[in-house]
């Protein structure tokens, strides 16, 4: 069973739009990157700069466009996923990809998340990624040192992304290193994502979520907020409104892909973390990134493993 990975704000860097399919983009790429850019008034193309990436608008955007690339590359090329799961704003590439949100429903209101997000705040925020703590020492770490910081991604046991100020993300970096942390960097993210700061985004989001057309997914969704499938129109209309303001649970979404079946994961473009947090998690699993590759190799890349998994 194939399981389809849709990163999430952090996973992009300059040029990667142009990197889709590899020098020769896919005829699907191509048509893909055409319809966003009739549905938003403006090339997407040009999102990918690196000026323009410091856009949390631009990132939100390209990166589901560039999921929703791949996959129906991927499609054309004869390749289809059973079940899909996207981290934060990946979560509308999988989304659509599952049959439950038409794409230019999705592309309008990524556009609205993402400038919610960043007219709440548009500087002095961020997220902070630290490896080698559980998440009961990162929360005392928290607590200890009073600061305004919030677990906002639990990736793997011992990686854990925080959201907050840059001040508090500071503080806690440093108590972190103290008690035996690996590593603590900051993101390529400017807003504090998944926890209580976005609480009034999510709720407007959840306002123009509720006049969207959303469906029963034809294949299952894994959600961020529980790491279940839902099934449900409403479950998946509340799951893509609310993440923002939740803790995304991935390291579970990961583990629940594999409770459904799922033996080659795929990550949809841009870059590889989701392929190698999966290989870690799953050691027996296929792990295969899309990323600038073109979209027949990775075809062929994943049947072949589909084979493997089958002996």
């Amino acid at each position: 069973m194939i399981a389809y990975l849709f990163p999430g704000q952090g996973a992009q860097a300059p040029g990667f739009l142009h990197r889709l399919g590899g020098g020769e983009p896919h005829p699907a790429i191509v048509r893909t990157l055409d319809e966003a850019s009739d549905v938003l008034g403006a090339d997407v193309r040009d999102l990918d700069s690196a000026d323009a990436l410091k856009s949390t608008v631009a990132v939100q955007i390209s990166l589901v466009v560039a999921g929703v690339a791949a996959a129906r590359a991927l499609a054309e090329e004869g390749v289809e996923p059973k079940a899909v799961a996207g981290l934060s704003v990946g979560a509308f590439g999988a989304a659509v990809v599952c049959g439950a949100i038409c794409f230019d429903d999705a592309l309008e209101l990524v556009r609205l998340r993402a400038r919610l997000m960043e007219d709440a705040y548009p500087s002095g925020y961020g997220m902070l990624a630290v490896l080698g703590l559980n998440e009961r020492e990162i929360a005392r770490a928290i607590a200890d040192c009073g600061a305004d910081a919030y677990i906002g991604n639990l990736n793997a046991p011992r990686q854990i992304v925080l959201s907050g100020s840059d001040a508090a993300l500071a503080q806690v970096r440093d108590i972190a290193l103290s008690r035996g942390a690996r590593r603590a960097e900051r993101l390529c993210v400017s807003v504090p994502s998944h926890c209580v700061l976005l609480e009034s985004a999510a709720q407007r989001l959840g306002e123009a979520a509720s006049k969207v057309r959303i469906e029963a997914p034809r294949i299952a969704y894994i959600g961020n907020r529980g790491a279940r499938v839902l099934r449900r129109a409403d479950a998946i209309r509340e799951d893509l409104a609310t993440n923002l303001r939740y803790p995304v649970r991935w390291h579970e979404s990961t583990i629940a892909l594999a409770e459904l079946g799922a033996k080659v994961f795929v990550e949809m473009p841009p870059g590889q973390t989701l392929t190698q947090l999966a290989a870690e998690a799953l050691p027996d699993a296929a792990s295969i990134a899309m990323d600038a590759a073109p979209a027949a190799s990775v075809a062929a890349r994943v049947r072949a493993a589909c084979r493997r998994a089958t002996d």
